[in-house]
């Protein structure tokens, strides 16, 4: 069992480190910056948190958030001691020099047309895949757990079949995939922080070769993010996906939606019938079938009459009545009845 220091010893040393970071001996003499001020209140307001629910040395993740604090701006340190969740204290340090988020220089790339969507053929039933979005969830955290990922280095990660993030800095939850089973690829927003020197990140299936090219890249001190279309191991290995930093830093990854494998599904498909027609002893006559329910189309039909004395004529799909037509003509000596039947089906799934 990890041992966990009580409250009291976890509040001394949060204070003991805020004091250090304001550069100040002894606080009770000398008052705090106005950085060192925020800082304590940071560190002072979710130390504890840190070790309660990511099981978290509170000195290390305060050593390791020292660069973020040293380098934020005033008006993201007072954001973030002001913030009434860690969430949203932590998403307070994720603003680059213009004051945007990654995700809002994604939006505002897409708006001006530099971001565009790649193209490819449709129909490769084996390639092809199935998008599902969810809610924007956090999956990675290294501020949190793990610390920074070293220079040259690599970490490996969970993303599908998951209970719980938190081990590995995300949410407490499983963001709505730890009941989707595997998929093939997921679309996750990968935001670097504070790295220690200019280079890049690469994303890449978990125990696969590592390709020449980058996720990410960013300088010194950057704070930058990308959405990514990120391919996942495909065994039935423990991890899903790898990253690689050619620079020390730390780095935060929200999933956004992911990606399944095709999943065949028979057509939708119900049945309209005529009422019986009467068709006299020698005589010819024709039937509509009513039309397809909305959202169904008529992809076939059929005809049929009271007797063996019924010759069918002709049938087919009337496409401008939406309706199946039958021509009978009764060779027998009595009157008969006749009835079209038309088939409707429709994709599963759509209105």
């Amino acid at each position: 069992m990890k041992f966990r220091p009580p409250v009291a010893a976890v509040l001394a040393c949060v204070l003991s480190f805020a004091s250090a970071f304001s550069g100040v001996a002894d606080a009770a003499s000398k008052p705090r910056t106005v950085r060192g001020e925020l800082v304590h209140r940071i560190v002072l307001k979710w130390g504890v948190h840190v070790q309660r629910v990511y099981g978290a040395d509170v000195h290390e993740w305060a050593r390791d958030m020292g660069p973020i604090f040293a380098k934020a701006t005033l008006g993201s340190l007072s954001v973030a001691a002001n913030a009434p969740t860690f969430r949203a204290m932590n998403d307070a340090f994720l603003t680059d020099s213009r004051g945007r988020t990654a995700s809002g220089n994604m939006i505002a790339a897409m708006a001006n047309g530099s971001l565009r969507r790649p193209t490819k053929a449709l129909g490769e039933i084996a390639n092809d895949l199935v998008f599902v979005p969810v809610t924007p969830c956090r999956i990675i955290d290294t501020r949190v757990a793990g610390g920074t990922i070293p220079a040259n280095g690599e970490r490996s990660f969970d993303v599908s079949e998951t209970a719980s993030f938190t081990a590995q800095g995300g949410d407490a939850g499983d963001c709505g995939v730890g009941a989707a089973g595997p998929f093939a690829a997921a679309v996750i927003n990968f935001t670097v922080v504070t790295p220690a020197a200019a280079g890049y990140i690469t994303a890449y299936p978990f125990g696969g070769a590592r390709p020449l090219a980058a996720t990410v890249n960013y300088v010194a001190g950057d704070i930058r993010g990308n959405l990514a279309v990120v391919k996942l191991n495909q065994d039935d290995a423990s991890q899903d996906l790898s990253l690689y930093t050619y620079a020390q830093t730390h780095v935060v990854a929200d999933l956004v939606g992911y990606y399944i494998h095709p999943q065949a599904t028979a057509l939708d498909c119900t049945e309209v019938s005529s009422l019986p027609t009467v068709v006299n002893a020698g005589a010819f006559g024709s039937v509509l079938s009513p039309t397809c329910p909305s959202g169904y189309v008529m992809t076939g039909g059929g005809c049929s009459m009271s007797s063996f004395d019924g010759r069918l004529v002709t049938s087919r799909i009337v496409t401008d009545a939406e309706a199946y037509y039958c021509a009978f003509n009764n060779q027998g000596t009595a009157a008969n009845q006749g009835v079209a039947y038309g088939r409707c089906c429709r994709t599963p799934g759509r209105p």
